[in-house]
């Protein structure tokens, strides 16, 4: 597989910001760390991208002109602040939320890995590969590189810290024959569009018209529309871009902190004076969203029906 030289490779600045209440920033410094080998020695030679990491210190204000990689307790605490679709600069953002994945027993830093290298893979996360079934059929597969081996189980490490496996151009590459080429970093894939235990991939059937659905190891689509919580990538891909959301600035979020601190975006909405905080022409787009993702719900449904009925 021919590799880029970094001379060939454009470079993003990643600003990493910490508003998690179970991180201080000394314990993300080393996972930020491992997270910068990780993207220079293993993701850059395969993809063609490269990134700079930097923490933002509390109070600090990101560069003009990086991405976000922001560390949060959980998707309600990410809205309650003021962390959207993207950044203030209508650039794209990552987010990983700490505290959902202590609770669940998860990683933290798998899951910061994960968003980080999809991120960097298909940063408007309207990237597919389409793989024509016959003359009138077709699947689209989401392009996302860490979906397909994401159980911790399959992660590796860099200097003690765990990170994401992630599968290679060639997993999206139909014509490739089992076990010809490799297909992730660790090499456990053995042919395309292989899910690995605990895996998923949004799939798009565009014959049936149903909306983006997870696929999972037993190769079939799930019966719900499974567009993950609000802020995922998952939900994000199922939403037009014109429905997306800028973050509010850092003086903004910081002054949501202060003045809410571990409230809920309902328990925001609920009070009158805090609403201007997030922004009326935030909160009337976010309603509207609202709105659209239940209009979508129900044709999935009257799809299902007709398909049954069929």
């Amino acid at each position: 597989m021919t590799q880029l030289t970094p001379a060939q490779t454009p470079t993003i600045q990643i600003s990493l910001i910490n508003e998690s209440t179970v991180l201080a920033d000394t314990d993300v410094a080393p996972v930020v760390a491992a997270l910068q080998k990780q993207v220079s020695n293993d993701f850059r030679p395969i993809w063609g991208t490269d990134a700079e990491l930097m923490i933002v210190p509390k109070g600090a204000q990101p560069p003009a002109g990086s991405w976000w990689l922001v560390l949060l307790d959980d998707s309600d605490q990410a809205n309650a602040l003021g962390y959207h679709d993207l950044t203030t600069e209508g650039l794209p953002i990552g987010k990983a939320f700490v505290a959902s994945d202590l609770k669940a027993g998860t990683s933290w830093t798998v899951t910061a890995s994960h968003e980080l290298l999809e991120m960097l893979g298909d940063p408007n996360i309207n990237l597919t590969v389409f793989v024509q079934n016959s003359t009138t059929a077709g699947i689209l597969y989401a392009y996302e590189v860490c979906d397909a081996c994401e159980d911790d189980s399959l992660g590796y490490r860099i200097d003690n810290v765990l990170l994401s496996d992630f599968v290679y151009p060639t997993w999206f590459e139909s014509f490739r024959t089992d076990g010809s080429t490799q297909f992730d970093r660790l090499n456990k894939i053995q042919k395309p569009f292989d899910i690995l235990v605990n895996g998923y991939i949004g799939v798009f059937n565009v014959t049936a018209g149903s909306g983006w659905q997870q696929q999972t190891t037993e190769k079939r689509p799930s019966n719900l529309l499974h567009r993950g919580g609000i802020g995922t990538r998952r939900e994000r891909r199922s939403i037009p871009h014109e429905l997306w959301i800028n973050s509010l600035p850092q003086r903004k979020i910081a002054s949501n902190a202060q003045k809410e601190p571990g409230r809920s975006l309902h328990q925001l909405l609920e009070c009158g004076p805090c609403i201007s905080d997030l922004g009326q022409t935030s909160l009337r787009i976010w309603k509207v969203r609202e709105k659209f993702l239940k209009f979508v719900d129900r044709l999935v449904a009257l799809a299902g029906t007709f398909v049954e009925l069929s």
